[in-house]
């Protein structure tokens, strides 16, 4: 389906992959970070209204005790706690989080039995947004793994009026109503079933020249996804967790690999009493999953803020060398015993890594993907540049998620500076898709 206002086939939105609430008050918000401290996530069944008109259904969900996302300052350390309430194994699995090798999934979190319970430290050394899940191990359960959000603000943050999180997620329900997990062999489902922040739709309230910042998760178990805002200027100002240059999103769009995170900068120039739309699209067909309501209240100021500058990264380098770097080629499918890709359930330290580098030595990846099927391409612990063609520059952003199209090559390239045993995760942009693992080693 091909709709005027957004016109995006499934087709042109999985090509473009590679390259990338309730109503509030007409005042200034901004939601008040904590201080580092503890954090208790229990993962436990949850009755959730995936239809408006239907009575709830008892999913898998994470619950912190909070209404909203945590939000920390950066800086300091969160006390975390993982309580297992569920009927199967999990294991935490931090996306946006660089250089934390006592937090990386299998390799130092071993998997929570039913009942059990993990605790571990959590610096927040970088500002952003980030996705907790506990998907690794959830291909083929009886439920889909559920995800949450956490926020980080910077000590000294972009100069906004509201600071909000849009965290898009999917569910299929079998032919018996129930939901169901992703993976290969399991029962036939119908058309997904998108919540954003656990609700139909959002609704956001602003004064003539506010400035917002909208924060969306893809957080669906497979689906890539299209965002389109419409009638307003989008500047992206961070992708995956880390600051971007700032730039202007063509037409107001933007493309979400599963597990990307894109924050995005919107002023309220349009004329008191109208509505924008934010439309999203999986390449069946769109649907608005949220509403910019600008007010007929007096603006907040004469004239729209100046454009925002970039914020510091603070953890990652300014330019890679490329011409020292250990070269390494990944394909995203596994065509013979050497470049295997393995089930999370079956993954074994011990057996031989993908690659083995020296801590502080760059480390340039070439992608392929020989599949007929975009593959989605995750690494841990760091953060990549997407190289030009030629190897003569990169893409003025940082990335931990990738997706490559069918038949197609990407290569990108990050810095190995914290020594450790890190994951490679790999999927192809199909419900029935498996999730696959390899490991590299930073010595």
């Amino acid at each position: 389906m091909v709709n005027s206002v957004f016109p995006v086939t499934r087709r042109c939105l999985l090509a473009g992959l590679g390259a990338v609430a309730t109503a509030g008050p007409a005042t200034t918000v901004r939601a008040r970070p904590e201080q580092p401290g503890p954090l208790v996530i229990r993962a436990v069944p949850t009755l959730l209204s995936l239809r408006p008109d239907q009575p709830g259904t008892t999913v898998w969900s994470l619950q912190t005790g909070m209404p909203t996302a945590p939000r920390f300052l950066q800086g300091g350390t969160i006390d975390l706690t993982l309580r297992n309430e569920l009927p199967a194994p999990l294991v935490s699995n931090w996306l946006g989080f660089d250089g934390l090798p006592t937090i990386e999934p299998l390799t130092a979190r071993r998997p929570i039995p039913p009942g059990q319970t993990d605790r571990y430290s959590l610096p927040l050394r970088q500002a952003g947004t980030f996705l907790c899940d506990v998907r690794l191990l959830g291909d083929g359960l009886a439920q889909s793994s559920p995800a949450r959000a956490l926020i980080v603000e910077d000590q000294t943050p972009l100069e906004v009026d509201r600071d909000e999180f849009v965290l898009i997620e999917d569910w299929r329900l079998s032919d018996d109503g129930h939901p169901t997990a992703p993976g290969s062999g399991g029962p036939s489902v119908g058309a997904p079933v998108y919540l954003v922040n656990g609700r139909p739709a959002l609704d956001f309230t602003l004064r003539v020249n506010d400035r917002l910042r909208l924060r969306f998760i893809n957080a669906c178990q497979r689906n890539a996804i299209a965002i389109g805002i419409q009638n307003l200027d989008v500047r992206i100002v961070a992708i995956d967790s880390q600051p971007a240059e700032p730039f202007l999103a063509r037409n107001g769009r933007f493309v979400l690999a599963p597990g990307t995170r894109i924050d995005a900068v919107i002023d309220a120039t349009a004329s008191a009493g109208t509505t924008s739309a934010i439309t999203m699209h999986d390449g069946r067909a769109p649907r608005d999953i949220a509403r910019l309501n600008i007010s007929k209240e007096k603006p907040s100021r004469t004239a729209p803020l100046p454009a925002p500058s970039q914020q510091p990264s603070g953890n990652l380098p300014a330019r890679l060398d490329l011409k020292t770097a250990l070269r390494v080629e990944i394909p995203l499918t596994s065509a013979d015993a050497s470049t295997t890709w393995i089930a999370p359930t079956l993954f074994n330290a011990n057996a031989a890594p993908a690659f083995r580098v020296k801590r502080g030595r760059a480390v340039v990846l070439t992608l392929t993907n020989p599949a007929t099927t975009p593959m989605v391409f995750h690494l841990h612990g760091h953060h990549v540049r997407l190289l030009d063609r030629l190897d003569d520059g990169w893409k003025p952003f940082w990335l931990d998620t990738v997706l490559i199209d069918a038949g197609q090559t990407q290569r990108v390239a990050f810095a190995s500076d914290t020594s450790g045993t890190w994951l490679m995760e790999t999927m192809a942009v199909e419900w029935n898709a498996p999730r696959r693992l390899r490991w590299f080693a930073v010595e």
